[in-house]
């Protein structure tokens, strides 16, 4: 047995190398993070003010492990010099792949060294994040490896002034999380372990936690969950909610719930989507398509019970959207299926939350706009106040009761 295993980890070895992670059975190359290009373009840009020609520099990670990262380009001017490093994501599709990350150093007399935000990195303007309000966005985690890492190169007696910049920030900043964040101006640098683990489910789960960290810090009590973008404009247009509520959760929407739980939220409203609660309603809490599904399953067993016919469940079945199952219901005057199904999710998700939590749902369709909500969802809205009009949500119909 023991032979066994020891074979079986040396093919694993050999087919997942250094510097790779295995996803979906392909391997992906690992990147670097923008706190370790900045620590790379700091410790360069020392380097060169030191009257070196850095190509290539070392950087020591969180962790203690060392890599080696090229330099793109150095300036030297009278009492100061620039560095940068184009940022690699390896294989993770990362809005900031290619951004270029610069470092200014300006040494003086003393100990220490101060890292400013330059061009592109943006400002925290709320509480609840990890940079207090008015810091420029550099997590602590990156803000450490690059003092250190400028530390590591400097003179006894002598201090250094790093400004961290991004030339395209402001612009990469708009395809992320940072302006719903209230970061303004550009992107963040960022980077626990300094390495990108491309396709990181658990990534991408951390980079959805400020949200409840702001919503927290602004004594919001009821949230809004919404799985997309277009959630988002609908509540906009529908709620008078203050935007810390609204919480994009992606497919992650069992997390975030147990991540209310973990911080003391006790009201949330799932608003989204039919095609995505449906598959909470079908007691599915990762929501993306290759995990689990569900969703004609439970829409045509709701709709069996509100005494549909065989051939209408066939159909329903068979139908390749939820979109799609929408006409039917309504051809079939059956909207009232989407009641049922918003009491349904919200059932399931109190359930998952371990009745910690009370939750309500609404329903909508690109086409119909809101289909259903149940009790729950418009006490919640009424309570915290941000209902619109004397009629409550749109359209009123047999969905929404």
């Amino acid at each position: 047995m023991t032979d066994e295993m020891g074979v079986g980890q040396m093919f694993l070895e050999r087919e997942c190398p250094v510097g790779y992670r295995r996803h979906e059975g392909k391997l992906l190359r690992r990147g670097y993070t923008t706190g370790t290009c900045a620590a790379a373009a700091g410790r360069a840009a020392a380097l060169a003010l030191l009257g070196q020609n850095p190509e290539q520099v070392t950087v020591r990670l969180p962790g203690g492990s060392l890599v080696s990262l090229r330099v793109g380009g150095w300036e030297r001017f009278a009492d100061r010099a620039r560095a940068w490093v184009i940022k690699d994501a390896g294989d993770d599709p990362d809005v900031t792949h290619g951004a270029r990350i610069e470092a200014t150093v300006r040494f003086f007399p003393g100990e220490g060294v101060e890292v400013l935000g330059g061009c592109g990195v943006g400002v925290v303007t709320r509480p609840g994040l990890a940079v207090q309000p008015g810091r420029p966005a550099i997590n602590p985690g990156p803000l450490q490896m690059i003092r250190e890492n400028v530390a590591a190169v400097l003179p006894s007696g002598c201090a250094a002034e790093v400004v961290i910049a991004v030339p395209d920030g402001e612009r990469l900043a708009q395809k992320t999380m940072n302006p719903r964040l209230g970061i303004v101006g550009g992107i963040s640098i960022l980077g626990t372990t300094g390495i990108v683990e491309p396709m990181s489910e658990e990534a991408f789960r951390q980079a959805l936690l400020p949200q409840l960290q702001i919503a927290r810090s602004a004594g919001i009590g009821t949230l809004i969950f919404t799985p997309g973008r277009s959630g988002v404009r609908l509540a906009q247009q529908l709620l008078a909610s203050p935007p810390e509520a609204v919480i994009l959760t992606s497919n992650f929407i069992g997390f975030l719930l147990e991540e209310c739980r973990r911080l003391g939220f006790r009201r949330v409203v799932l608003w989204g989507h039919v095609g995505k609660l449906a598959k909470v309603a079908a007691g599915v809490f990762q929501t993306h398509n290759r995990v689990a599904d569900g969703r004609a399953e439970v829409v045509a067993a709701l709709a069996g019970t509100l005494g549909a016919e065989a051939s209408l469940l066939l159909r329903i079945l068979e139908a390749p959207t939820v979109e799609a199952m929408v006409v039917l219901l309504k051809e079939a005057g059956l909207q009232g299926v989407w009641r049922h199904l918003a009491e349904r999710a919200s059932r399931r998700a109190v359930d998952y939350a371990r009745g910690d939590l009370s939750v309500g749902t609404v329903l909508f369709s690109h086409k119909e706009g809101v289909l259903g909500c149940d009790r729950t969802a418009i006490a919640l809205l009424t309570e915290a106040g941000w209902l619109k009009g004397a009629q409550g949500l749109p359209p009123g119909g047999p969905g929404c009761i």
